[in-house]
Protein backbone atom coordinates (compact mmCIF):
# COMPACT_ATOMS: atom_id res chain seq x y z
CA UNK A 1 0.00 0.00 0.00
CA UNK A 2 2.61 2.13 1.07
CA UNK A 3 5.18 1.28 -2.29
CA UNK A 4 1.37 2.33 -4.32
CA UNK A 5 1.24 5.78 -2.96
CA UNK A 6 4.79 6.24 -3.51
CA UNK A 7 4.39 5.83 -7.06
CA UNK A 8 1.49 7.84 -7.30
CA UNK A 9 3.32 10.57 -5.39
CA UNK A 10 6.26 10.30 -7.98
CA UNK A 11 3.72 10.53 -10.81
CA UNK A 12 1.54 13.86 -9.67
CA UNK A 13 5.00 15.22 -9.34
CA UNK A 14 6.07 14.43 -12.73
CA UNK A 15 2.69 15.89 -14.05
CA UNK A 16 2.90 19.22 -12.45
CA UNK A 17 6.75 19.80 -13.39
CA UNK A 18 5.46 18.92 -17.03
CA UNK A 19 2.86 21.36 -16.94
CA UNK A 20 5.47 24.26 -15.09
CA UNK A 21 7.63 23.66 -18.59
CA UNK A 22 5.28 24.07 -21.00
CA UNK A 23 3.64 26.94 -19.02
CA UNK A 24 7.10 28.58 -19.08
CA UNK A 25 7.70 27.81 -22.50
CA UNK A 26 4.29 29.46 -23.17
CA UNK A 27 5.22 32.49 -21.39
CA UNK A 28 8.54 32.72 -23.16
CA UNK A 29 6.97 32.77 -26.48
CA UNK A 30 4.66 35.29 -25.75
CA UNK A 31 7.39 37.98 -24.21
CA UNK A 32 9.05 37.15 -27.58
CA UNK A 33 6.27 37.77 -29.54
CA UNK A 34 5.31 40.76 -27.31
CA UNK A 35 8.88 41.97 -27.80
CA UNK A 36 8.21 41.81 -31.63
CA UNK A 37 4.88 43.37 -31.93
CA UNK A 38 7.02 46.35 -29.91
CA UNK A 39 9.80 46.14 -31.92
CA UNK A 40 7.88 46.08 -35.14
CA UNK A 41 5.55 49.01 -33.73
CA UNK A 42 8.73 51.17 -32.45
CA UNK A 43 10.27 50.71 -36.20
CA UNK A 44 7.26 51.42 -38.31
CA UNK A 45 6.10 54.63 -36.03
CA UNK A 46 10.85 55.73 -36.88
CA UNK A 47 10.02 55.28 -40.53
CA UNK A 48 6.42 56.87 -40.45
CA UNK A 49 8.48 59.98 -38.58
CA UNK A 50 11.09 59.94 -41.09
CA UNK A 51 8.76 59.71 -44.26
CA UNK A 52 7.15 62.38 -42.82
CA UNK A 53 10.28 64.43 -42.12
CA UNK A 54 11.20 63.63 -45.79
CA UNK A 55 8.10 64.81 -47.04
CA UNK A 56 8.37 67.79 -45.13
CA UNK A 57 11.89 68.88 -46.71
CA UNK A 58 10.81 68.06 -50.16
CA UNK A 59 7.73 70.16 -49.66
CA UNK A 60 9.47 72.95 -48.13
CA UNK A 61 12.59 73.18 -50.22
CA UNK A 62 10.22 72.64 -53.27
CA UNK A 63 7.72 75.11 -52.26
CA UNK A 64 7.71 78.67 -54.41
CA UNK A 65 6.84 80.68 -51.15
CA UNK A 66 10.52 80.41 -49.64
CA UNK A 67 12.07 81.04 -53.32
CA UNK A 68 15.21 83.51 -52.76
CA UNK A 69 13.74 86.81 -54.30
CA UNK A 70 16.12 89.23 -52.50
CA UNK A 71 19.95 88.49 -52.05
CA UNK A 72 21.80 91.20 -49.89
CA UNK A 73 26.12 90.75 -49.95
CA UNK A 74 27.70 93.41 -47.51
CA UNK A 75 31.70 93.73 -46.73
CA UNK A 76 32.59 93.58 -50.28
CA UNK A 77 35.40 96.44 -51.70
CA UNK A 78 37.57 94.59 -53.87
CA UNK A 79 35.31 91.38 -55.11
CA UNK A 80 31.98 92.47 -56.52
CA UNK A 81 28.32 91.34 -55.20
CA UNK A 82 28.62 88.72 -58.33
CA UNK A 83 31.27 86.86 -57.28
CA UNK A 84 30.59 86.57 -53.33
CA UNK A 85 27.33 84.97 -54.85
CA UNK A 86 28.96 82.66 -57.39
CA UNK A 87 31.68 81.76 -54.86
CA UNK A 88 28.96 80.47 -52.26
CA UNK A 89 27.04 78.71 -55.18
CA UNK A 90 23.87 80.87 -54.43
CA UNK A 91 21.73 82.18 -57.11
CA UNK A 92 18.82 84.92 -56.98
CA UNK A 93 15.22 82.25 -57.26
CA UNK A 94 16.54 79.28 -55.80
CA UNK A 95 14.84 77.84 -52.49
CA UNK A 96 16.21 79.30 -49.29
CA UNK A 97 15.91 76.38 -47.16
CA UNK A 98 17.75 74.17 -49.44
CA UNK A 99 20.88 76.23 -48.74
CA UNK A 100 23.14 74.66 -46.87
CA UNK A 101 24.58 77.97 -44.91
CA UNK A 102 27.80 75.67 -43.52
CA UNK A 103 28.79 74.69 -47.00
CA UNK A 104 27.94 78.24 -48.37
CA UNK A 105 30.19 79.78 -45.49
CA UNK A 106 33.21 77.23 -46.13
CA UNK A 107 32.92 77.79 -50.02
CA UNK A 108 33.57 81.91 -49.09
CA UNK A 109 36.50 81.22 -47.04
CA UNK A 110 37.81 79.29 -49.50
CA UNK A 111 38.37 82.43 -51.28
CA UNK A 112 42.03 83.80 -50.81
CA UNK A 113 40.69 87.20 -50.58
CA UNK A 114 38.08 86.67 -48.40
CA UNK A 115 38.90 86.27 -44.19
CA UNK A 116 35.41 86.76 -42.94
CA UNK A 117 31.80 85.39 -43.91
CA UNK A 118 28.50 84.64 -42.76
CA UNK A 119 25.63 83.38 -44.27
CA UNK A 120 21.65 83.85 -43.03
CA UNK A 121 18.66 83.36 -44.05
CA UNK A 122 15.97 86.17 -44.08
CA UNK A 123 12.49 84.26 -43.85
CA UNK A 124 10.49 83.80 -46.41
CA UNK A 125 12.58 84.98 -49.45
CA UNK A 126 16.02 86.23 -48.67
CA UNK A 127 19.40 85.02 -47.57
CA UNK A 128 22.23 87.93 -46.08
CA UNK A 129 25.66 87.47 -46.59
CA UNK A 130 28.37 89.63 -44.65
CA UNK A 131 32.34 88.94 -45.61
CA UNK A 132 35.04 90.90 -44.41
CA UNK A 133 37.84 91.03 -47.01
CA UNK A 134 41.73 90.97 -46.64
CA UNK A 135 43.45 94.26 -46.84
CA UNK A 136 46.69 94.31 -48.57
CA UNK A 137 49.39 96.00 -47.41
CA UNK A 138 52.36 94.95 -49.30
CA UNK A 139 53.80 92.79 -51.48
CA UNK A 140 56.05 90.30 -49.79
CA UNK A 141 59.26 89.13 -52.54
CA UNK A 142 60.56 85.90 -51.45
CA UNK A 143 61.93 85.69 -54.84
CA UNK A 144 57.98 84.56 -55.60
CA UNK A 145 55.32 87.41 -54.72
CA UNK A 146 52.85 86.93 -51.96
CA UNK A 147 50.32 90.00 -50.69
CA UNK A 148 50.30 90.43 -46.75
CA UNK A 149 47.46 91.66 -45.10
CA UNK A 150 47.36 94.81 -42.35
CA UNK A 151 47.94 91.82 -39.76
CA UNK A 152 51.29 90.54 -41.82
CA UNK A 153 50.05 87.35 -42.50
CA UNK A 154 50.54 86.02 -46.40
CA UNK A 155 46.87 85.54 -47.41
CA UNK A 156 47.68 84.66 -51.64
CA UNK A 157 50.56 84.61 -54.03
CA UNK A 158 51.04 87.65 -56.17
CA UNK A 159 48.75 87.35 -59.86
CA UNK A 160 48.85 89.76 -62.93
CA UNK A 161 45.31 91.21 -61.41
CA UNK A 162 46.25 92.10 -58.01
CA UNK A 163 46.98 95.72 -57.31
CA UNK A 164 50.32 96.70 -58.39
CA UNK A 165 50.55 99.78 -56.22
CA UNK A 166 51.60 98.15 -53.13
CA UNK A 167 54.91 98.64 -51.14
CA UNK A 168 57.46 95.98 -52.35
CA UNK A 169 59.36 94.21 -49.49
CA UNK A 170 62.37 92.80 -50.21
CA UNK A 171 65.66 91.59 -48.40
CA UNK A 172 63.47 89.08 -45.96
CA UNK A 173 63.14 84.77 -45.94
CA UNK A 174 60.74 82.92 -45.44
CA UNK A 175 61.94 82.00 -41.73
CA UNK A 176 60.87 85.63 -40.95
CA UNK A 177 57.26 84.89 -40.86
CA UNK A 178 54.84 85.32 -38.09
CA UNK A 179 53.19 81.65 -38.15
CA UNK A 180 51.02 79.89 -34.79
CA UNK A 181 54.37 78.37 -33.88
CA UNK A 182 56.88 81.30 -34.05
CA UNK A 183 56.58 85.02 -33.98
CA UNK A 184 57.36 86.99 -36.79
CA UNK A 185 61.53 87.87 -36.98
CA UNK A 186 63.02 91.54 -35.84
CA UNK A 187 63.76 92.53 -39.36
CA UNK A 188 59.84 91.47 -40.73
CA UNK A 189 58.79 93.25 -37.53
CA UNK A 190 60.44 96.26 -38.08
CA UNK A 191 58.71 96.26 -41.47
CA UNK A 192 55.75 96.07 -39.87
CA UNK A 193 56.64 98.77 -37.20
CA UNK A 194 57.31 101.02 -40.46
CA UNK A 195 54.09 100.30 -42.50
CA UNK A 196 52.22 100.72 -39.42
CA UNK A 197 52.89 104.51 -39.06
CA UNK A 198 52.85 104.74 -42.53
CA UNK A 199 49.36 103.90 -42.28
CA UNK A 200 48.61 106.56 -39.95
CA UNK A 201 46.71 109.91 -41.18
CA UNK A 202 49.08 113.07 -41.78
CA UNK A 203 52.55 110.18 -41.91
CA UNK A 204 55.39 111.97 -43.14
CA UNK A 205 56.12 108.26 -45.60
CA UNK A 206 52.35 107.42 -45.95
CA UNK A 207 52.27 103.69 -47.81
CA UNK A 208 50.76 104.94 -50.78
CA UNK A 209 54.03 106.88 -51.27
CA UNK A 210 56.22 103.69 -50.19
CA UNK A 211 57.32 101.90 -52.98
CA UNK A 212 59.71 99.82 -51.72
CA UNK A 213 61.60 98.49 -48.24
CA UNK A 214 64.74 97.02 -48.96
CA UNK A 215 65.85 95.03 -45.53
CA UNK A 216 69.46 94.60 -44.18
CA UNK A 217 69.65 92.08 -41.44
CA UNK A 218 72.48 93.92 -39.81
CA UNK A 219 71.98 97.73 -40.73
CA UNK A 220 67.95 97.48 -41.03
CA UNK A 221 65.29 99.30 -43.35
CA UNK A 222 66.21 101.39 -46.47
CA UNK A 223 62.89 103.11 -47.95
CA UNK A 224 62.32 104.03 -51.70
CA UNK A 225 59.29 106.27 -51.60
CA UNK A 226 59.89 110.29 -53.31
CA UNK A 227 60.90 111.04 -56.46
CA UNK A 228 63.45 113.40 -55.68
CA UNK A 229 64.64 111.52 -52.46
CA UNK A 230 66.39 108.39 -53.51
CA UNK A 231 66.48 106.22 -50.68
CA UNK A 232 65.76 107.02 -46.84
CA UNK A 233 67.83 104.88 -44.10
CA UNK A 234 66.23 104.47 -40.60
CA UNK A 235 67.98 101.30 -39.46
CA UNK A 236 66.11 99.54 -37.08
CA UNK A 237 64.31 101.20 -33.40
CA UNK A 238 63.12 104.57 -32.78
CA UNK A 239 61.37 105.06 -35.51
CA UNK A 240 58.10 107.43 -34.53
CA UNK A 241 61.02 109.84 -33.51
CA UNK A 242 63.14 108.92 -37.14
CA UNK A 243 59.73 110.13 -38.70
CA UNK A 244 59.62 113.55 -37.03
CA UNK A 245 62.68 114.20 -37.72
CA UNK A 246 62.44 113.58 -41.48
CA UNK A 247 59.28 115.46 -41.61
CA UNK A 248 61.40 118.59 -40.32
CA UNK A 249 64.19 118.05 -42.36
CA UNK A 250 61.90 117.72 -46.14
CA UNK A 251 60.51 120.68 -44.34
CA UNK A 252 64.09 122.64 -44.23
CA UNK A 253 64.86 121.46 -47.79
CA UNK A 254 61.87 122.71 -49.24
CA UNK A 255 62.36 125.85 -47.53
CA UNK A 256 66.01 126.40 -48.29
CA UNK A 257 65.42 124.96 -51.97
CA UNK A 258 69.36 123.92 -51.85
CA UNK A 259 69.20 120.34 -53.28
CA UNK A 260 67.23 119.48 -55.95
CA UNK A 261 67.20 116.17 -55.90
CA UNK A 262 69.19 113.90 -52.60
CA UNK A 263 71.20 110.69 -53.07
CA UNK A 264 70.07 109.72 -49.71
CA UNK A 265 68.70 110.83 -46.38
CA UNK A 266 70.23 108.67 -43.27
CA UNK A 267 68.39 108.71 -39.70
CA UNK A 268 70.38 105.50 -38.77
CA UNK A 269 71.75 108.00 -35.89
CA UNK A 270 69.36 110.85 -34.60
CA UNK A 271 72.21 112.70 -33.81
CA UNK A 272 74.30 112.90 -36.66
CA UNK A 273 72.24 112.96 -39.74
CA UNK A 274 73.53 112.77 -43.07
CA UNK A 275 71.61 114.31 -46.05
CA UNK A 276 73.66 112.85 -49.26
CA UNK A 277 73.05 114.69 -52.39
CA UNK A 278 72.89 113.18 -56.01
CA UNK A 279 76.38 112.80 -57.51
CA UNK A 280 76.17 116.03 -59.59
CA UNK A 281 74.98 118.09 -56.67
CA UNK A 282 77.71 116.33 -54.41
CA UNK A 283 80.76 117.52 -57.04
CA UNK A 284 79.91 120.51 -55.83
CA UNK A 285 79.03 120.80 -52.13
CA UNK A 286 79.28 117.17 -50.61
CA UNK A 287 77.26 115.72 -48.55
CA UNK A 288 75.49 117.73 -45.04
CA UNK A 289 75.15 116.52 -41.67
CA UNK A 290 71.83 117.95 -40.02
Amino acid sequence: MKERLRLLGRKHIRSNYYKNSAAKKRNRIIKRLVFCIKTAGVIAALQLVSFVFIFSYDFLTQCDYFRAEKLVVTGTDRLSEKQVLEQAQIKKGINIISVNLPMARKRLLAHSWITEAEVSRDLPSGINIRIKEHKPLAVLDLGRKFLINTSGEIFKEMAASDPDQLPIISGLEFSDINTRDKPRSMPFNAVMNALELGQKRESVLPCKLIKKIQVDREMGLTIYAFDRIKAIKIGYNDYPNKYDRLKNILVHLKERRGFSHLESIDLNNLNRIVVHPTTMESSAGGHKEV
